[in-house]
């Protein structure tokens, strides 16, 4: 419905967001590598690298038993379902991304991003706890960046791309847009027909970003803006 395209918020402790283009660099290299895969091979590929819950739960037995199940809280964020799953996903990374790796640091930034990605596959679990079907993609992880960046920066003004004749580019205070983006995830995290789609897992990580991020941002910056 509507799609972040910059923000009026220049980095001031970092150089470069070099863990955030590595990230990008890292999702979309995998991206090629699964796309490029044999149909049956890439099945596979995403039941062993992506969250089965079934499996995390013990319901069924791990057809793929090479990694460890516990390891798929982490690796199912590096894999998407198709290029609008990757586009989009590497979009709102490289908005929002680049700020709160500034807020953090590099090496708090990655370790903020991977537990993002847990809480979100946990959150999913919970609510799937019986599912056979792999939760694959990185949108759990960048919703805990974006839950991260409305904390920091709920006044900053965010371009989005908005439809209402045609596409154009609004800008919005992040704390309206965010909060826009919040609530469409929980109308339809709620609906009953809402397959297709890890809703919860946008849920988790969005609540375990905005939780998480007084630990692990610099001493110096203050949150919500002030």
């Amino acid at each position: 419905m509507f799609f972040p395209i910059h923000d009026h918020n220049p980095i001031r402790h970092i150089i470069r967001p070099w863990v955030t283009w590595a990230l990008i660099a890292v999702n979309v290299a995998i991206f090629l590598v699964q796309s490029s895969t044999p149909g049956n091979a890439q099945a596979t590929l995403l039941l062993s690298f992506g969250m089965v819950p079934a499996v995390i739960g013990d319901a069924v037995i791990d057809p793929f038993p090479g990694l460890p199940s516990w390891a798929t809280l982490v690796t199912y964020a590096f894999l998407h379902g198709d290029i609008w799953h990757l586009a989009t996903n590497m979009l709102f990374l490289f908005v929002f991304g680049d700020n709160v790796e500034d807020a953090m640091g590099h090496a708090k930034f990655l370790a903020f991003y991977l537990l993002c990605a847990v809480f979100a596959a946990i959150a999913h679990l919970f609510v799937n706890f019986d599912s056979a079907d792999p939760l694959i993609g990185a949108s759990g992880a960048i919703s805990g960046i974006i839950g991260a960046y409305v904390v920091l920066y709920p006044q900053v003004r965010v371009y989005m791309l908005l439809k209402i004749v045609v596409p154009l580019p609004i800008p919005i205070p992040a704390l309206w847009a965010i909060g826009a983006w919040m609530l469409l995830q929980l109308f339809y995290a709620f609906a009953p027909d809402s397959q297709g789609v890890a809703w919860w897992a946008h849920v988790g990580g969005f609540a375990a970003g905005a939780l998480l991020v007084a630990l692990f941002k610099r001493g110096d910056i203050r949150l919500f803006g002030r």
